[in-house]
């Protein structure tokens, strides 16, 4: 049987950045602020040499303005430049004005580093939820091929659980793009979130071989993978918040490389917009008006 080529996504953004920060760090004070991006991000690029392996990295803007060599290092080692937003701010926080121009600021920067067009796009915290689905008709007509802002989950902070679990296409009169969900499997009537962020650091390593196994070889799907930075990085600033947040953020981080490496000896992986092309013929599910009393 061949082995599903599943997708490695990499957001890139600072421990200081994380939403559930937002009350404790304002954003005028990010630029005081001890910076980890760039020898974190770097330390990935060598994990993912050392194995072969290329991936997507959604870059956030402010990240990218500061070190455009950081960004040209990572599209000089051939993974996919792609935008996780301006100034990490939530899509439903924003009016669509304000999402158009935090997203073109961030198109722009990413290009300008890397000489290459922008197709993807992540939006912080998966915050494109029931009551911001107007940004996916923004990011059509500014351009972008794919988003993978949606998490078909109950969360307290995004999700929309009756979403579709697997790639969809979104058509609009200005054009259409690719929805690219994070992964789930199928527990009962729920999704239960797999492959990524603090699922992975938090909960057993063999739930998420588990679950990624499931999807491709029960599914014959690729399965969405991603991480931050920050999430191998034990060394970084404690910051003060409140208990769930200092689990979610702080948990495992001393084990998160060594599994990492673990993850990518065990599955293939390769950058999101290969993934999408090579198996969208089989693996998006053919729907032009997703979930349309949402809309």
């Amino acid at each position: 049987m061949t082995r599903v080529l599943n997708a490695m996504t990499v957001d890139v953004e600072d421990y200081f950045h994380v939403s559930a920060f937002d009350g404790v760090v304002p954003r005028s004070s990010w630029s005081s602020l001890e910076c980890r991006v760039e020898r974190n991000t770097d330390r990935l690029l060598e994990i993912f040499d050392a194995s072969g392996i290329k991936g997507t990295f959604f870059v956030l803007g402010w990240v990218a303005e500061r070190y455009p060599s950081l960004v040209q290092r990572i599209a000089g080692a051939g993974h996919e430049i792609a935008s996780h937003g301006f100034a990490h701010r939530l899509v439903y926080d924003l009016t669509p004005a304000n999402f158009r121009e935090d997203i073109r600021r961030s198109k722009a920067v990413l290009e300008e580093a890397t000489g290459a067009a922008v197709q993807g796009y992540r939006a912080p915290s998966y915050s494109i939820t029931p009551r911001s689905l107007w940004a996916l008709d923004i990011l059509i007509e500014e351009g972008f091929a794919y988003d993978a802002s949606i998490f078909p989950i109950h969360h307290d902070r995004y999700g929309i659980p009756v979403s579709a679990r697997h790639p969809y296409r979104i058509a609009r009169d200005a054009g259409e793009l690719i929805e690219v969900p994070g992964s789930t499997v199928r527990w009962g009537p729920l999704n239960m979130p797999i492959a990524g962020g603090g699922y992975f650091r938090i909960f057993p390593y063999e739930l998420t071989a588990w679950g990624i196994r499931r999807i491709n070889r029960l599914e014959n799907r690729a399965a969405i993978f991603y991480l931050h930075p920050w999430e191998i990085d034990p060394d970084q600033p404690r910051l003060p918040a409140g208990l769930l947040t200092r689990v979610r953020h702080y948990r495992n981080l001393d084990t998160t490389e060594a599994r990492l490496e673990r993850l990518i000896g065990e599955f293939d992986f390769a950058p999101l917009r290969l993934v999408l092309r090579r198996s969208f013929s089989e693996a998006v599910t053919a729907q032009t008006a997703p979930l349309p009393y949402l809309w």
